[in-house]
């Protein structure tokens, strides 16, 4: 059975003056799926041999084959290019033929933009066309053995929803989420990241946070205060009474973690509390 944006083998069946023809598995010679003159060029081959071919369908719909290799077949995610938009259809994304790939309006999930590349899975139309889409919780897999609690992974975040999280394909493979509590920077859709596994659930999703592990944040977050702090100098007004919102805004951190790293600066006896607030000590 011949499948559309997959690679398959089949056996020449005839020549033509187009090129040759390749058996599509039916007794009726008019499926069978040409393999145009262009691909032959320097092939040396004869009826009944076996080609390893990949089929899609030209402009007007016809299946033909190609021996060249494509970024994504369908089924798969990958990033590809877009090269030229049209407002009624979508986005035409090159994937590696002469034939581009359509991303269309309603697969969309955000505005994209020529020259830019987009994460996208590739699929079969109803129309039996290869078409793309953002919208990926139906090609992303669940996280394999070797991806662990507290491994740091790296991915491209697809969606952000303001009620659950960031959502991110780990290795541009697997679903991941930074749940809401997770992060403190605003993301949008294609930005890479760099996240730590915090738990695999039971349904093998990938729970990921921005922030390391405590003790290791906490130096990261102590150096960063200590930064302001000689940046700011005596303008320097956050303290244990300071608002989430306004520690958030300017440290890009939970209030949790400034006392935390505030309590690691005092006991380093780098900073002290005074009637004005903290100082860096002398």
């Amino acid at each position: 059975m011949i499948k559309i944006g997959k690679r398959q083998k089949l056996i020449i069946n005839n020549f033509s003056k187009v090129g040759a023809y390749l058996d599509a598995g039916t007794e009726d010679p008019k499926d069978n799926i040409l393999l145009p003159n262009n691909e032959l060029e320097n092939r040396e081959l004869n009826v009944g041999d076996e080609v390893d071919v990949l089929i899609y369908k030209d402009s007007e719909d016809r299946p033909i084959a190609t021996f060249r290799i494509t970024e994504a077949l369908v089924g798969t995610i990958t990033k590809l290019e877009v090269i030229d938009i049209n407002k009624n259809l979508g986005a035409f994304l090159y994937w590696g033929l002469n034939k581009d790939i359509l991303l269309p309006n309603n697969q969309q999930t955000e505005k994209v933009k020529i020259g830019e590349k987009y994460l996208v899975g590739i699929y079969e139309d109803s129309k039996g066309r290869i078409s793309a889409t953002m919208k990926l919780n139906n090609f992303l897999l669940p996280a394999p053995e070797e991806i662990k609690k507290n491994d740091t992974v790296t991915g491209t975040v697809y969606g952000v929803n303001e009620e659950l999280g960031i959502f991110v394909a780990v290795e541009d493979r697997y679903f991941g989420l930074i749940p809401n509590n997770e992060y403190f920077k605003s993301y949008n859709v294609g930005d890479e990241v760099t996240a730590r596994v915090i738990r695999i659930r039971e349904d093998n999703k990938i729970d990921l946070s921005e922030r390391q592990l405590s003790y290791i944040q906490m130096d990261k977050d102590a150096e960063l205060i200590l930064e302001k702090m000689k940046l700011l100098k005596n303008s320097f007004r956050f303290n244990d009474k300071s608002s989430p919102e306004d520690i958030e805004a300017y440290f890009g951190i939970s209030k949790k973690a400034f006392k935390r790293a505030i309590g690691a600066l005092l006991k380093a006896e780098k900073i002290e509390k005074t009637d004005k607030g903290f100082q860096i000590k002398n």
